[in-house]
C-alpha cells in the first residue's frame, strides 16, 4: 500500500501555491511600494558603494573595495563607533525604561487622561528638527530659558555652554532624543498593557499575588510583541538619527561628538566624497540588521511560553 503522506504534502504545497498566485493582485501595491521605497534604495546603495565616483557624482568605473578600505582607514573612525554604540544603547534603553514607566501611569484612570496623553505625543509627532532648535536655543548660555532656570533652581551657579564642546553637547542631544522617543515608546507600551486580559489579572488577585507578582510574572510576559517593536523601531530610528545631532553638535568642531550617521554626512558635504558615504551607508546598514538579528535570537521575543 502506497504512502499516503508524500501526496499529502504535495497536496499542501498546490494549495499554499495557489493561495499565494490568488493574494498576489491584492499584495501587488504593497509589494511595488516596498521595491520602490525600501529595496530599489537598498540595492542601489550596495551598488555604488562598490563604484568609483566623482565629486560631482560621475561614475568612473567599478572600485572594488577601495571604498570600505578608504572608510575602515578613517583615524577617527574608533571614536566615531564608539558614540555610535553610547548613543544607540543610551537613547533605546533610557527611551525603553522610561515609556515603560510612562505607560503604567498612563494606564491608570484619572481625571484628564486623554487630554494628558494628547500632549504625551506632541514631541514624537512635531519636526525633529523644531525641536531640537527649541532646545538649542533654550540652552544657550546667554539667553537660554533652560540654562536660566538651572541657574535659578541652584543648579548650576554661571551659565553652561551646554552645546559648546563635545561631550556636553553630545549628552545634550542624547537627552533630546529621548525626549522625542519617550511618546512613541510609551504608546507602543500602553497598547500592550491594554491587552492584557482582565480576567487573567483578576485570576493572578485571587491566587494570593502581590501587585509586585502580578506586574513580573503576569502583566510583563504579555508585553513581549510590545517590547520588541518598541525597541526595534527605536534602534533603527535612533541610529540613523541625523537631524538631532546635526542641529545640536553640527557647530561642534573635530568628530568626537559624531555618530556613523552624522560622519556620512560630514563625508559627502564636506569631502563631496560619494561613493564613500554609500560604503560607510552599507556599513550601517549591515550593523543595524546584524544587531536586531541577535536582538531576535537572543531574547525571542515573539516566542509563546
Amino acid at each position: 500500500m502506497a504512502d499516503p503522506q508524500p501526496r499529502t504534502k504535495t497536496l499542501k504545497r498546490q494549495a499554499r501555491r495557489q493561495t499565494t498566485l490568488q493574494a498576489l493582485p491584492w499584495l501587488a501595491p504593497a509589494l511595488i511600494l516596498i521595491g520602490g521605497v525600501v529595496l530599489f534604495p537598498i540595492g542601489y546603495m550596495i551598488y555604488t558603494s562598490f563604484r568609483d565616483l566623482s565629486r560631482f557624482g560621475k561614475d568612473r568605473g567599478w572600485a572594488g573595495l577601495e571604498n570600505f578600505q578608504r572608510v575602515f582607514g578613517l583615524d577617527h573612525l574608533p571614536r566615531v563607533m564608539a558614540n555610535t554604540v553610547l548613543w544607540t544603547v543610551g537613547v533605546v534603553a533610557l527611551s525603553v525604561g522610561l515609556g515603560l514607566v510612562l505607560a503604567q501611569f498612563l494606564n491608570k484612570r484619572f481625571p484628564g487622561r486623554k487630554i494628558l496623553r494628547m500632549v504625551i505625543i506632541v514631541p514624537w509627532a512635531a519636526s525633529v528638527v523644531m525641536t531640537s532648535t527649541v532646545f538649542v536655543y533654550g540652552l544657550d548660555p546667554f539667553y537660554g530659558i533652560i540654562n536660566r532656570f538651572l541657574v535659578d533652581i541652584g543648579l548650576l551657579d554661571t551659565p553652561f555652554g551646554f552645546l559648546k564642546s563635545a561631550l556636553p553637547g553630545f549628552l545634550s542631544a542624547m537627552a533630546v532624543a529621548v525626549f522625542v522617543s519617550i511618546p512613541f515608546t510609551s504608546f507602543v507600551f500602553l497598547a500592550g498593557l491594554q491587552a492584557v486580559p482582565d480576567d487573567v489579572l483578576e485570576a493572578a488577585q485571587i491566587d494570593g499575588a502581590s501587585r509586585v507578582q502580578t506586574y513580573w510574572r503576569v502583566v510583563f510576559p504579555q508585553l513581549r510583541g510590545a517590547l520588541a517593536v518598541a525597541t526595534i523601531i527605536n534602534v533603527i530610528n535612533v541610529f540613523n538619527n541625523l537631524p538631532i545631532l546635526k542641529t545640536m553638535t553640527g557647530a561642534i568642531p573635530g568628530y568626537d561628538a559624531d555618530t556613523t550617521t552624522s560622519l556620512m554626512f560630514k563625508i559627502i558635504q564636506n569631502d563631496r566624497q560619494i561613493d564613500t558615504a554609500s560604503a560607510l551607508s552599507v556599513v550601517n546598514f549591515v550593523v543595524v540588521v546584524v544587531v536586531i538579528g541577535i536582538y531576535l535570537r537572543v531574547v525571542r521575543p515573539m516566542r509563546e511560553d
